[in-house]
């Protein structure tokens, strides 16, 4: 990071999905111009509130990415790594260095963090369907997580329509604990938030809470490669194992960089 104590909006995802787009441009790889099957987290760092956002304070920022292909992943990272310098709201940041982190074992159940909001509902313009709230413990919640969940695995051309239909198992249990002690401290784990769309701009809610998922392993396996919900290629619904291991071995990832761009 060039200028610590710049800033980004409390929600910057949108901030980051234009950046992130701007890079898979870029690199003109015509197959993955329209490619959504990833996932990223907001910016890690050290920061402090104020009234315009979050600075930060560290003199580096970390950014996980995940996808369902190794080589969108490399892809991006090349093309990353060719630039000199990006800029994320009012961070002006150098790319530095990549690493991979030892991927989970998955089975039936599975217990999840949000690290972004996950959205269940589809916004259209100058409607505000997608802002209506919906019962986490409502078994809709569960069906349109399940509708979309199913649509992406199948469109993903990666699971044979025998396997899509014995995915049938898929079950979002919410920490009832967390919420209810949310609820008596009047905080929120549902809010809107702005989401940007073909330069659309839309307001979406989006839930954070901790959850138990009941679905078969390589259900568990995309949502945490993927994410959960609706345009997850936009940063939205990144998960985290609750109860992963918070030293989680992470090992060096070489990046192939032949030359460097502005």
């Amino acid at each position: 990071m060039k200028n610590r104590g710049a800033f980004v909006p409390f929600h910057h995802q949108f901030v980051l999905a234009q950046l992130i787009r701007g890079i898979i441009y870029k690199g003109g790889k015509q197959e993955y111009l329209n490619y959504t099957y990833f996932n990223f987290s907001g910016l890690k760092g050290q920061t402090e509130i104020s009234r315009d956002g979050l600075h930060f304070k560290s003199s580096r920022v970390t950014l996980v990415m995940s996808a369902s292909e190794k080589n969108f992943i490399d892809y991006f990272l090349e093309t990353l790594f060719k630039l000199r310098q990006v800029e994320v709201g009012n961070l002006i940041l150098k790319p530095e260095f990549a690493e991979v982190e030892d991927q989970p074992t998955f089975s039936e159940s599975g217990k999840y963090i949000c690290i972004s909001p996950i959205v269940i509902l589809k916004p259209e313009f100058n409607d505000a369907e997608a802002k209506r709230f919906i019962d986490p413990f409502d078994d809709s919640f569960s069906d349109f997580l399940y509708e979309s969940t199913m649509e992406r695995m199948e469109a993903t051309g990666n699971y044979t329509p025998e396997q899509i239909s014995s995915f049938y198992k898929f079950q979002v249990v919410p920490d009832k604990n967390y919420i209810m002690r949310l609820q008596r401290n009047q905080k929120k784990f549902a809010r809107i938030y702005p989401m940007f769309d073909s330069d659309i701009r839309y307001e979406v809610r989006g839930y954070t809470f901790p959850f138990e998922l009941f679905a078969a392993p390589e259900v568990q396996e995309f949502i945490y490669t993927c994410g959960l919900g609706l345009f997850t290629y936009k940063g939205l619904g990144m998960l985290d194992m609750a109860d992963g291991d918070p030293n989680r071995r992470t090992h060096s990832y070489a990046v192939n960089v032949t030359e460097q761009a502005d």
